[in-house]
């Protein structure tokens, strides 16, 4: 609870939490802070597959410039990128998938020629 929150409540006042537009929840692991708790979920798996070799290079939050035409549309941030049996893997988890994604997710294929891989 932040100090601002242990004021409100003490002085008996009623007190309003913003909920995310989503639902999801803010989780920390190893001292990374995620969107959500399936991200971090997914985190812990991910680098237990690197520690026992199936998968290489794990990285977060991977930026991806979507230009069209020499012309920057938006930058795509996948949650995790890593390579699995040779191959480069973008992957994205996600609760709800906003048109947004959808929009950003066909730009990946058709910019960069990679598939964005749902979790």
């Amino acid at each position: 609870m932040t100090r601002q929150a242990q004021i409100v409540r003490n002085a008996g006042l009623p007190m309003t939490i913003k909920r995310s537009k989503y639902g999801n929840r803010k989780t920390v692991v190893d001292g990374i802070t995620f969107a959500s708790a399936k991200e971090a979920k997914r985190f812990g798996e991910l680098k237990l597959l690197e520690k026992a070799g199936v998968i290489a290079d794990l990285t977060l939050q991977p930026r991806f410039p979507l230009k069209v035409n020499g012309l920057l549309i938006c930058t795509y941030v996948g949650d995790f990128t890593y390579r699995s049996d040779g191959a480069s893997v973008v992957e994205d988890s996600k609760g709800f998938i906003t048109p947004e994604f959808r929009l950003k997710k066909k730009l990946m294929l058709a910019v960069h020629g990679i598939e964005v891989v749902l979790t």
